[in-house]
């Protein structure tokens, strides 16, 4: 019987337990699968934890997510077309929902699909090699007795899924000064609610996504300044009162931060905004990925497949436009590589077809640009299995004008409304403005 072992319980780990089971309900051996979980529940990143630094295990903690997040794109573009929010809510709701409406939906697909069955909570995996002679992976995982003691086991494996993320290891400068700072620092990794600012003078250094949307949330719930720090340019949007952009910063003395443009203030907290690692320990190196965040990781063929040993696959390891319907796409193709509907390759097919992959977006140069390369290699995979297919230009289409809306209101866009590409239907206009809704939980959305 073939085993296949999968890392990690979020959304790519649930996406690719769904795609095993759709498998075997129409009649496919799927041999045996496990997923090895290190949390207690299912979720991956959207499985909320109020705790920062170590779990209660002594790992260091997975989640990044934090009070009052919202999606900051249509839920549109992230839709599973198998399972629609309509089919989920019983109903269209807004484009624009909060952390706990999106885990609902995730994982009452996973419910519906019952992958509960294949996953092992509480267990990390604490390495992974190859056997050259037995042609298997040897996985250890570690696991907890009821008296507190722990166990380690290796079991053998002919592929691995590493569906962990890339969202959990964060990258952490440091800035003359920082050791003398008598304010917090902390990552936005350890960022849990904005109401810890209330009335402070906030200081963010990053120029993505965190960076945007922690400002923003501090603001809302009261901060009383918040300066964001940029490295390379500027995100440049129409902000309200209360948030400045200024050039990199320089040194802190004391509370005061010095930038590189000459310019000075005081500061009583410093958020890092400043993205996360690939870091995969666990993972014996000639096995490891080991990347920058791009949109083509080197050494996976179809973003998925480790080159150099294919029956190794990694999901979601892209900087993402596409988040969900991505990680389905993928989760699809490394199932049908493992039952033999995909042929293998020569490793030479794998690395012309990644070296034209990487070429094409060695010629990216726009945001623009960005987005259309992700689609077109979201519609590469889903050309090769039987992923329901969904309006990909729609969802396109729908990138390009949130990036829009962003650029006229960046307090406003999460107010718009869209069409789903699997239904049609288009989410409601809100009752409420985000940025007048202070409660972010599923029964006030719902209500909105």
């Amino acid at each position: 019987m073939t085993r296949t072992a999968v890392i990690g319980a979020g959304p790519c780990g649930l996406a690719q337990l769904h795609a095993f089971e759709q498998a075997r309900l129409a009649g496919a051996d799927i041999g045996e699968i496990v997923c090895f979980e290190k949390q207690s529940d299912w979720g991956g990143l959207w499985n909320y934890t109020w705790r920062t630094g170590l779990d209660e295990r002594g790992d260091p903690v997975h989640g990044s997510m934090y009070r009052y997040l919202w999606s900051n794109g249509p839920k549109e573009c992230l839709e599973f077309s198998d399972y629609t929010f309509d089919e989920h809510f019983g109903r269209p709701i807004p484009s624009f929902p909060p952390r706990e409406v999106l885990y609902d939906y995730i994982v009452g697909r996973a419910k519906k699909s019952d992958v509960r069955q294949y996953i092992q909570f509480e267990s990390p995996v604490r390495a992974v090699s190859f056997d050259g002679a037995a042609q298997t992976f040897e996985v250890t995982v570690q696991t907890w007795e009821p008296s507190g003691d722990s166990v380690l086991r290796t079991e053998s494996f002919d592929h691995v899924i590493v569906a962990t993320g890339h969202f959990s290891t964060p990258n952490v400068p440091e800035y003359p000064g920082f050791d003398r700072f008598p304010g917090r620092i902390l990552h936005s990794h350890d960022f849990r609610d904005a109401a810890e600012f209330t009335g402070k003078d906030l200081l963010i250094l990053g120029s993505s996504y965190s960076a945007e949307d922690i400002a923003l949330q501090a603001l809302k719930y009261g901060a009383a300044s918040i300066t964001v720090a940029y490295r390379t340019a500027a995100m440049g949007f129409d902000w309200p009162d209360g948030i400045t952009e200024v050039p990199a910063l320089r040194h802190l003395e004391g509370h005061t931060a010095h930038f590189t443009d000459g310019t000075s203030r005081d500061v009583d907290a410093v958020v890092l905004c400043t993205g996360y690692l690939h870091h995969f320990p666990f993972i014996d190196a000639e096995l490891r990925l080991s990347t920058p965040n791009n949109l083509y990781p080197d050494g996976l063929y179809k973003g998925v497949a480790w080159t150099a040993n294919p029956r190794l696959m990694y999901l979601g390891m892209q900087d993402q436009y596409y988040t969900f319907t991505m990680f389905d796409a993928q989760a699809f193709v490394a199932r049908d590589l493992v039952l033999g509907r995909l042929p293998s390759p020569s490793p030479q097919e794998m690395a012309a077809d990644v070296a034209a992959w990487r070429d094409r977006y060695a010629r990216v140069d726009s945001i623009m640009e960005q987005i259309d390369f992700q689609t077109e290699y979201v519609r590469d995979l889903m050309t090769l299995t039987d992923y329901p297919s969904f309006d990909l230009d729609l969802v396109r289409q729908h990138f390009v004008e949130w990036e829009h809306d962003k650029d006229e209101s960046i307090t406003g866009y999460r107010d718009k409304s869209f069409a789903s590409p699997c239904t049609g239907s288009v989410g409601p206009t809100p009752s409420t403005t985000w940025w007048d809704e202070p409660d972010d939980s599923l029964a006030r959305f719902l209500q909105r």
